[in-house]
């Protein structure tokens, strides 16, 4: 059955809608259900990447080069669509999980090289998101020792033997908080000319701090994480080939709404930190000071409560979706509704990620903001491995049929996965050989 084109489906819908019934719908009373029922792995998977690490790694941005860097996130943008909507494209298409795609054509080897780079990665995002859960207790004056713990305790539980369906909304809803960017930089009224500048006209400082920022906003938004969550996700629906628009409307809808926390982020800090000679962030409390020109006295409290529940979801979906993957790769039995003694592997992955991230956030004196910057350079640099497998899977036509690869997905797919081991290469140069 050849894909269809979801913008041609709207035409048509629209056409039908008005001779019908003589209004202009987006989408019949059907069809409008049927996306509702689809509703949430591409969104989540997506809102999750504004987790404590992202939230970190955009205010440094912000508040080191103001907007000179906001073009490369609008082009970020635009291939994280591109990479998720090939994560769902594969899944719907064959029925079958990334990992285990990944294993059918490349074989054992290729899968556990693969497998390792998404443990490596993932495990370090797990760390940050519980050094996130740190900062915002230490915010509220609560110590780490008991919120981590706490934390890394009440994940499990919720995840393993609770509902977390409901805890994820309750995540979600928290996360939301950080929509106050968007209204802060209407507040502060930032030089809209220079952000215009900094998001159409390219410009980037030939220095290695810029490279290395630019290569953990990668990471950060395209982290590999996310593909194999939705991935799982949409499986795990049922999702079929007919209702493949629904799934890429309903992720494109989730990124974007990241991309503009995103990019208000980087502007916020830019108008508020910036402009004022504050160009190293170093504490919670000081990327909180975005947030004053909207929430005044009450910015830190604001800040802590959006920290808490971006780290509290991205806690709890990472370390699933990295062990998922991993027991799919190699045909382990999986799933939180096996007993501990059927699926042993599978709770011990999960277990042991979550404690290695709650001991790690425990560690005195940890440089947080350094951490997060520098576990989504970690991902910048790995991520390459996971987009060529992907793209060499999406332009398989014995697992997709007519539903490979446009020669622009490819063109930006390759372009990202090329600029990525550019970018690497030049940084690991620099570093080496200081000019």
């Amino acid at each position: 059955m050849p894909l269809r084109n979801p913008f041609k489906q709207f035409a048509a819908r629209r056409a039908a809608a008005r001779s019908s019934y003589g209004k202009r719908r987006l989408f019949s009373r059907v069809s409008l259900l049927a996306f509702l029922a689809i509703l949430g792995p591409g969104f989540v998977s997506a809102i999750a990447g504004d987790d404590a690490g992202g939230i970190g790694t955009y205010s440094v941005v912000g508040a080191k080069y103001g907007y000179q860097l906001l073009w490369t996130l609008v082009l970020i943008i635009i291939g994280l669509i591109i990479t998720q909507e090939m994560a769902a494209r594969l899944t719907v298409m064959t029925g079958k999980g990334l990992a285990d795609l990944i294993r059918e054509v490349f074989g054992v080897r290729i899968t556990a090289f693969a497998m390792l780079t998404l443990f490596i990665a993932n495990g370090a995002v797990t760390i940050s998101e519980f050094v996130g859960i740190a900062a915002a207790s230490e915010i509220f004056g609560v110590s780490r020792y008991l919120t981590v713990p706490l934390a890394a305790v009440g994940v499990w539980y919720l995840v393993a033997r609770g509902n977390y369906r409901i805890a994820e909304k309750v995540f979600l809803a928290l996360s939301a908080v950080f929509g106050v960017y968007v209204i802060s930089v209407f507040v502060v009224k930032p030089d809209w000319g220079e952000v215009i500048r900094g998001t159409v006209i390219p410009s980037m400082p030939l220095e290695r701090e810029a490279i290395l920022l630019v290569i953990a906003v990668i990471g950060t938004t395209i982290s590999p994480y996310m593909q194999f969550t939705l991935s799982a996700t949409t499986l795990d629906k049922g999702t079929k080939p007919t209702e493949y628009s629904y799934v890429v409307w309903e992720t494109v809808l989730g990124v974007l709404l990241s991309g503009i926390f995103a990019y208000f982020m980087v502007v916020a800090t830019g108008a508020t930190l910036h402009v004022n000679g504050i160009t190293q962030i170093e504490s919670a409390e000081q990327a909180a000071q975005a947030l004053a020109p909207i929430a005044g006295p009450l910015a830190e409290t604001l800040f802590a409560i959006g920290l808490l529940g971006a780290s509290l979801l991205a806690a709890s979906i990472l370390p699933l979706s990295t062990t998922y993957a991993i027991c799919e790769a190699f045909g382990w039995e999986r799933g939180v509704n096996q007993e501990w003694q059927d699926a042993r592997v599978f709770y011990g992955i999960y277990t042991a990620l979550i404690v290695l991230g709650a001991i790690v956030a425990l560690i005195p004196g940890l440089p947080l903001f350094e951490i997060f910057v520098y576990v989504y350079l970690l991902n910048g640099i790995l991520l390459p491995v996971l987009l060529a497998l992907m793209l060499k899977l999406t332009n398989n036509k014995r697992l997709m049929g007519p539903h490979v690869n446009s020669w622009f997905v490819n063109l930006m797919g390759w372009g990202l996965t090329i600029v990525l081991v550019v970018l690497t290469a030049i940084l690991v140069v620099t570093t080496l050989l200081p000019i």
